[in-house]
């Protein structure tokens, strides 16, 4: 066994460290129980579909530690809520902002993280070849995976009047929905510019390694 073999167990234990730390320290004594819950669901189910893909379906390093870098954006923003996450207050403070914008990290996230994730499936899968098409498309399902958390945001707030202001964080800001979005295409778009190549080159040794 190669020391690059042997590292990568190493890896995945520290990934796995990393996540349920922060899950516990998120979870106890959040500042509302349902709003973190409802935040760190989709870290949760992102952890069951990464383990039970790992061996049919590894990811590059560089997706997992943008998947787990989302979770950990996940889990404080569940643990604080995203309207009081004290670091952003602070910052908030400091630059004057008339909101916490820990939330815009999120949304940001959320379309950095997946635009690597949906280009390593459609590449490795041959489902689109590198080049201008598989930018578009990736930047449409980031679009897509935006819309349909609002549609969720939506209806949440439908089911549980105002016990869903938490968990929409929208502070009394009226295009906070647009603005979501906005800067999910802008993390998709910055994602594909920013670690395109390296994202390439991970991808060939992944072929390479027969993975």
């Amino acid at each position: 066994m190669t020391s690059r073999n042997k590292l990568i167990p190493l890896t995945a234990a520290l990934w796995v460290a990393v996540y349920f730390v922060t899950l516990i320290w998120s979870g106890i004594h959040p500042k509302d129980t349902l709003t973190w819950l409802l935040e760190v669901l989709p870290a949760m189910i992102a952890f069951v579909l990464l383990a039970v893909t790992r061996r049919r379906f590894p990811f590059t390093s560089l997706a997992y530690f943008l998947i787990l870098i989302h979770c950990l954006i996940l889990m404080v923003g569940g643990h604080y809520t995203y309207a009081e996450v004290p670091l952003f207050d602070s910052l908030g403070n400091y630059f004057g902002w008339q909101r916490n914008n820990y939330d815009k990290l999120g949304h940001l996230a959320q379309g950095f993280v997946p635009a690597i994730v949906a280009r390593e499936i459609l590449i490795r899968n041959a489902v689109v070849a590198p080049g201008k098409w598989l930018s578009f498309i990736v930047v449409c399902i980031c679009l897509a995976i935006s819309a349909l958390y609002e549609l969720i945001e939506w209806w949440v707030a439908l089911a549980s009047g105002q016990a869903a202001e938490a968990f929409l964080g929208t502070q009394g800001y009226i295009w906070d929905t647009q603005s979501d979005m906005a800067y999910a295409l802008m993390g998709a778009i910055a994602a594909l510019v920013l670690l395109g190549r390296m994202h390439d080159r991970q991808i060939r040794r992944l072929s390479e390694n027969g993975d």
